[in-house]
Parts: C-alpha cells; sequence; structure tokens
C-alpha cells in the first residue's frame, strides 16, 4: 500500500506540498467539477445503451440470419468479451498516456463499431463489430469513473462514483424504449445506427469539455505538465501552482509495472480482495438483468410482467447509485457498501417467492435494482479510493475487466443450469450467497490508514 494515507490526497496535505489537490479536498465544488462529473456520466450512459440494444434488437436479428438459440446466445456474449478485453488490454494505458486521450480514443472506436453493426451482412460480422464496440466501451470505463472521481471533493467524492454508476442505468432504460421506437418503424439497423451518431456526439462534446486528470498531470508529470495544472486550477478558481510536487519516488513505470505494483507485497491482498468482489457482483448484476425478465414468466407471470420486472431493475437502479453517493458522505464507506451487499442478498433470495403478488414482485424488482447497481457503484469508489494516481487506473481496468469475465460466465452458467434442472429460486438463491461472500471478504481490504474507506467522505482522500 502507499507509504501514507491520512484523509487527504497522496500528496498528504498535511505536507503543504500540494495546496492545489488539497483545496480540490477540502473545498466546495466548483461548476466546472460538476460539469466534468456530468459529462462522466454522460459517457457511462454507453454502457447501458449497448447492453440493452443487443438484448432487445435480439429477436430481429434472429429472425434475418436464422440464428439457433445457442447462436444468440454467443452473440450476445460477445460485446462482453470486448469490455473484459478493453478493460484488461486498453485501460491501464491510461496511467501512462494520460485518462482523457483514452477516453477519446476508445469513443472513436466504439462509434465505429455502433455505425458499422448497422450495415452487417451476416451474425459473424455482428459478433465482430459487438466485440469491438465493446472494446472501446471497456476502455472508456475505468478512465471515465477515475476522472470523475479525481475531481470531487472529499465529501462528494462516494456521490460523484454513484452519478457516474447511474450512467448504466440511464442508458440501459433509454436504449430499451429507443430500441422498441426505432425497431418499430425503421428496423432494427436503426438503433444501432442510432447508437454509433449518439456515440459520435458524446466524442464530441468530451472532446471539449473532459479535461485530462489532475492526478496524472502531477504524477507523471508529461510536458508542459505545469502549465496544463494551472489552466485546470483558473478554471475552478484555485490558486495556480509555482511549480510541481517532486514526483512520487515509486511510481510505477509502464503497464507492466502497474500490473506489478497491484500485485506487489503492499497492494496484492487488496488487488485480490477487489477481484473478487468485482468478480462476483458483476456475475450476479448481469445474471439478473439478463435472466429476470425470462425467469418470471418461467415462474408463473406474464411476459409483460418479466419485462416490466427487468425494466423496474433498472429504475430502482438510478436511486439507488444517488442513495449510495449520500450515504457515502455522511458514513464509513466500507459500511455503506457491506450493508448494500447484505441487503441485495436478503432481497435476492426471498425475489421469486413474491411472484404470487405482482405489485409485490415488481416492488422486491425496483429494490434489487436501488441496492444492486449501488453494489456496483460502491466497488468503483472502494477502487478510487484505495489505489494511488500512478495505479488508479490500471487498478480499476483490471477490477473491471475480471468483473466482466463473472458477466460472461455467468448467463451461460445460468441457461446450462436450468438445463440440469435448477430452479429460479435456486439460481437467485446462490446469487445471494455470492454476495453475502463478497460482503464478507471486502471486511477484509487493507488499506495503510482505514480512514481511507472507513470514514465518511474520506474515500475523496484518496487523491
Amino acid at each position: 500500500m502507499p507509504s501514507t494515507r491520512p484523509s487527504a490526497p497522496p500528496s498528504d496535505s498535511s505536507t503543504g506540498l500540494d495546496p492545489l489537490r488539497r483545496s480540490l479536498a477540502d473545498e466546495r465544488m466548483t461548476r466546472f467539477q460538476w460539469v466534468v462529473v456530468a459529462v462522466c456520466v454522460l459517457v457511462n450512459t454507453l454502457d447501458g445503451f449497448d447492453i440493452q440494444v443487443m438484448a432487445f434488437t435480439s429477436n430481429a436479428v434472429t429472425k434475418e440470419f436464422g440464428l439457433s438459440g445457442s447462436q444468440l446466445g454467443l452473440l450476445l456474449s460477445a460485446g462482453f468479451v470486448g469490455m473484459a478485453a478493453g478493460s484488461l488490454l486498453i485501460a491501464p494505458f491510461a496511467d501512462r498516456v494520460g485518462r482523457r486521450p483514452i477516453v477519446l480514443a476508445c469513443l472513436v472506436i466504439a462509434a465505429v463499431g455502433m455505425t458499422l453493426s448497422a450495415m452487417t451482412q451476416s451474425a459473424e460480422q455482428l459478433g465482430l463489430l459487438r466485440v469491438l464496440t465493446g472494446l472501446g466501451i471497456g476502455g472508456i470505463l475505468a478512465s471515465n469513473t477515475v476522472i470523475a472521481g479525481e475531481y470531487a471533493s472529499r465529501r462528494w467524492h462516494g456521490m460523484t462514483i454513484a452519478l457516474t454508476a447511474t450512467g448504466y442505468s440511464v442508458g440501459a432504460i433509454v436504449g430499451g424504449i429507443l430500441s422498441v421506437t426505432l425497431q418499430s418503424s425503421f428496423g432494427w439497423r436503426s438503433v444501432f445506427l442510432f447508437g454509433g451518431l449518439a456515440t459520435a456526439a458524446v466524442l464530441v462534446l468530451a472532446a471539449f469539455l473532459l479535461p485530462e486528470s489532475l492526478d496524472h498531470l502531477l504524477t507523471r508529470q508529461p510536458p508542459r505538465a505545469l502549465d496544463r495544472v494551472n489552466r485546470l486550477a483558473r478554471r475552478m478558481g484555485r490558486a495556480p501552482l509555482d511549480a510541481l510536487p517532486a514526483k512520487p519516488p515509486r511510481t510505477a513505470r509502464g503497464v507492466a509495472g502497474g500490473l506489478r505494483k497491484l500485485l506487489g507485497p503492499e497492494l496484492r491482498r487488496s488487488t485480490l480482495i477487489l477481484w473478487v468482489g468485482f468478480f462476483l457482483v458483476l456475475a450476479g448484476f448481469y445474471f439478473v438483468t439478463s435472466w429476470t425478465p425470462r425467469l418470471l414468466v418461467e415462474a408463473g407471470l406474464t411476459p409483460g410482467a418479466g419485462i416490466s420486472g427487468g425494466v423496474l431493475i433498472n429504475i430502482g437502479g438510478l436511486f439507488g447509485s444517488v442513495a449510495l453517493g449520500f450515504f457515502t458522505a455522511r458514513f464509513a464507506m466500507r459500511k455503506v457498501v457491506f450493508g448494500y451487499l447484505l441487503t441485495s442478498a436478503v432481497m435476492l433470495a426471498l425475489f421469486i417467492t413474491t411472484v404470487g403478488s405482482l405489485p409485490l414482485a415488481l416492488c422486491v424488482a425496483a429494490l434489487i435494482g436501488l441496492f444492486l447497481i449501488g453494489c456496483v457503484a460502491g466497488l468503483y469508489a472502494l477502487v478510487t479510493a484505495v489505489y494511488d494516481a500512478d495505479v488508479r487506473a490500471t487498478g480499476m481496468g483490471t477490477a473491471v475487466g475480471i468483473g466482466r469475465i463473472g458477466a460472461i460466465i455467468a448467463p451461460i452458467a445460468a441457461g446450462a443450469l436450468l438445463d440440469g434442472g435448477w430452479t429460479p429460486n435456486a439460481l437467485y438463491v446462490s446469487i445471494a450467497v455470492a454476495f453475502a461472500v463478497t460482503a464478507v471478504v471486502l471486511l477484509a481490504l487493507r488499506t495503510s490508514d482505514p480512514r481511507a474507506v472507513d470514514s465518511p467522505a474520506a474515500a475523496g482522500a484518496n487523491r
């Protein structure tokens, strides 16, 4: 772990060496900082939109290309494969070349992938383009979330990560609505074309409004770093620096160096705990979002009620992420995430037993979304609290990438278990157990100063 981590940025505020980051941590957030967070939220909507686009166009795609169930399953998983690869292979470069260039480059990749998907002539072509699109989105998410956290104050750090996570739910809801509307008038290809154009529009907006990470500029100190830092300081109404702080003596060099640091003696325990948490939570999350509509029908509800249950999970997620932000501004972050995980476990274990009453089942579905997506947001916030700036994007990328592997495995494994005789209730109980295990494992998460995750609003101290 880093050698010191009081409730302040890595270049400790008590040393007086970095008054800019100290002011960002301690003072009220400015309009510029909230604009940065808003852009990060918007960028994150591409994740939810992309996943729902494929899910809601699957029937039309199956009909046009004559796909079997297993072929459709591979097509649905192709995007997750790309996202995992993007998180693991592209995101770590952000610690070396900067967060902003990676976000912009990956937006280009995602825009090209979505646009070309509208022109595919075979399922194989569409599958390859799904991997390409996922590659871009996977590379975006880690850097985007890190930027949002780095421009937040200590008090609102948890809230900014939570708000960024709500982008998924917004994108999923909008993607579902637009998929139905566009398909009915213009066919399934129009949905992908809209996604490509929307991604290009976000690219233009991000090019103008998304700044480089201050932590990257202060830690890596690329050419003209002081001028760039002071321009950002003036935009936030902060006093400029006379000189850059001394470079951290143990800054990880290159992607391989970042990975070695994550698995080195000081960070190995926390890294492995976060990897386990991301794998189990994202596996459970994507199982729930992928299978809930169908399993509700198998449990006795109508197809319309099953779809409503799936939509309510995403709607609940909007409120859950925001609520998590408010809680982490007042209570210890690890305790809040622990509570979210255990509550999710209880809700998942009870879910299928509520189908005898449609109103009750839909209410529980909304609560599951509220706590489930809050768990994901909480894990993102913990990553930014544990790692220093020189490996933060690498840490986020690898954690999210391993979580995406769980997202690939869980829906496929659920189908195999159902074919093997498992009941919907047994599947939900098994996911509930996974969430309870994650809650217990997180208790062993170690930082050099427990206040980094165990005091209210201290998550913002990582910068």
